[in-house]
């Protein structure tokens, strides 16, 4: 009697223990099972390219972004990029990189986005301190503006000068991928066949500058929204069209009532995906 009344009260003390355990995100891979963070640091430690796709508001992303690259920086050598930076604005990026200016010139100088401070100055300045390369990569949103105005051919008629911050012309362009695709469901009455164009000029442009500034023996860690990489196409459809061989992996974030068993249409997005608790507050 002793003894089961002893199993009882220890059965009742890890439930409740298990019932009052907060998690905060759980990673899985691509078919949806649990995987470690060391397993997947593991795995993406000797990629040419990671594409690590966040939600931008999201904190356990960027957290995971600063944790990834401090340990991948101990393990390989590494180029940073991202899509929050502008490729004409890589000459200030460059200046602050090299303490030629401080936080304040370069928030002066470059068009940084709003949670700039909070969410990618850390990776800047892990950059500045390491003296890791930080590639800006995006097209200029004024170019991005005028595709989504009048088609991929009005690029034609800025200047030479300004092609130099923009993916080679003309640009190649599948309107069949399911991603791009899926932007015209989701937009309704709102969506275009000139919006996915605008989306894909950001991709082509992204997949342009992590192309021209790879190198050998080195892996490009590229902070982008998660949907320019999700189910393996946006930046990474241009990618290995310029090398098919391309060694990558992808990581997405996604957010869920339940953490612990991911939805079906979360599976398939990425090599890994943070599942983050929507209950999660966020940095705006």
């Amino acid at each position: 009697m002793k003894t089961q009344l002893f199993t009882i009260i220890c059965l009742t003390f890890i439930t409740l223990s298990f019932a009052q355990k907060k998690q905060a995100y759980v990673i899985y891979n691509a078919k949806g099972k649990k995987v470690s963070y060391k397993k997947m640091l593991k795995h993406i430690q000797d990629k040419e390219v990671i594409l690590f796709g966040e939600l931008h508001n999201n904190p356990i992303a960027h957290w995971l972004q600063i944790e990834v690259t401090k340990d991948l920086n101990t393990l390989n050598n590494l180029i940073l990029g991202a899509e929050m930076f502008e490729a004409d604005n890589q000459q200030p990026l460059n200046d602050y990189l090299e303490k030629k200016i401080d936080a304040r010139a370069l928030d002066t100088l470059a068009r940084l986005w709003p949670n700039y401070k909070t969410d990618y100055a850390p990776l800047v300045n892990f950059a500045k301190t390491h003296k890791l390369p930080f590639v800006a990569t995006n097209i200029p949103r004024r170019y991005a503006k005028m595709v989504y105005r009048k088609g991929f051919d009005t690029l034609n008629t800025v200047t030479p000068k300004e092609k130099n911050w923009i993916a080679p012309l003309p640009i190649a362009f599948d309107s069949e991928l399911p991603t791009y695709k899926n932007i015209l469901k989701m937009m309704g009455s709102h969506g275009s066949p000139k919006l996915v164009k605008a989306q894909a000029i950001k991709d082509a442009t992204m997949g342009y500058f992590i192309s021209k500034n790879m190198q050998a023996n080195t892996t490009f860690l590229h902070f982008n929204g998660a949907y320019h990489s999700d189910h393996y196409e946006g930046i990474l459809w241009y990618l290995k069209r310029e090398n098919n061989t391309l060694d990558y992996t992808t990581i997405s974030t996604v957010s869920q009532e339940d953490i612990f068993k991911l939805e079906k249409d979360h599976k398939g997005k990425a090599d890994f995906i943070i599942c983050v608790d929507k209950d999660m507050t966020t940095t705006y």
